[in-house]
């Protein structure tokens, strides 16, 4: 194997890539000299990502998409295999997230939760693997799952619950799709200092969790991009399929890993 990370000449597509996380995988697949369709709702910061990713000397295409909408969805994939060709690579990142104890939790709450995190992910995963499987890719998809699917949280039962699902389609996917070459894992971050989590951090109850890490520090969205470029790689990933990874910095072995009792926006965070 003469390199490790082969994106180049790949054409990319990453949801919610607006900001956090999705940015942080865009722009790494980019410098890696994949050509990346940037998806997320706001088009606005598409642009913006789109002219960054280009002053660096890479090739982006802004696609404005809310996964929610499943034509939306299935236009935004012929939109890519017509402008940039047939997508190789899916980094499947769109998520929503709200704290609700069960109790407190309404149905319109429910559905817009599973409408993004599995519904919406499912239908994007299915797009490009249709396009895979019609020209004959080597795919690889990597859908962002969270350590919330592995361990029983207060306040996460929709988000968790939506999150676990993702994990189980995944390796149902792979399964399916083995056959055709197109490899599906499931990346699990723990927890990710965001723009949605700049608040808690500095609150007491937030300087108590991370206290409560193995580590005392919180994850940036760069700390995953390594994982994801080895996943999207042709022949570095080509054996690995139906895996779960953590990448949490061994937040799941920590107390902290229970969640917060109160109110909070750890869940907004990874």
């Amino acid at each position: 194997m003469d390199q490790v990370i082969d994106v180049k000449g790949k054409v990319a597509m990453v949801t919610g890539c607006s900001s956090g996380l999705g940015r942080a995988f865009a722009k790494a697949l980019a410098r890696h000299g994949a050509r990346v369709a940037l998806c997320a709702r706001r088009a606005d910061r598409l642009q913006e990502l789109a002219a960054e990713i280009a002053k660096e000397g890479g090739s982006a295409l802004a696609v404005p998409l809310d996964v929610s909408d499943v034509s939306a969805t299935r236009d935004a994939a012929a939109r890519i295999e017509r402008d940039l060709g047939p997508i190789d690579i899916l980094v499947n990142n769109a998520a929503v997230t709200k704290q609700a104890a069960v109790v407190d939790a309404e149905p319109d709450y429910f559905d817009s939760i599973y409408a993004t995190n599995i519904r919406g992910a499912f239908f994007v995963a299915q797009a490009a693997a249709r396009q895979m499987i019609k020209h004959q890719r080597h795919g690889r998809i990597v859908n962002i799952g969270s350590d919330a699917a592995l361990r029983t949280m207060r306040r996460q039962a929709v988000y968790s619950s939506a999150k676990a699902a993702l994990i189980h389609a995944s390796k149902v996917m792979a399964l399916e799709w083995a056959p055709y070459n197109i490899n599906v894992n499931v990346v699990c971050p723990g927890y990710i200092a965001t723009e949605m989590s700049a608040g808690f951090e500095n609150t007491p109850v937030g300087k108590s969790f991370i206290s409560s890490l193995p580590r005392g520090r919180v994850g940036k969205p760069e700390d995953l991009a390594g994982m994801i470029l080895l996943l999207s790689s042709g022949e570095a990933a080509r054996f690995i399929t139906g895996t779960v990874i953590q990448v949490d910095d061994g937040w799941l072995l920590s107390d902290g890993a229970q969640g917060l009792t109160g109110e909070g926006q750890l869940g907004q965070a990874f």
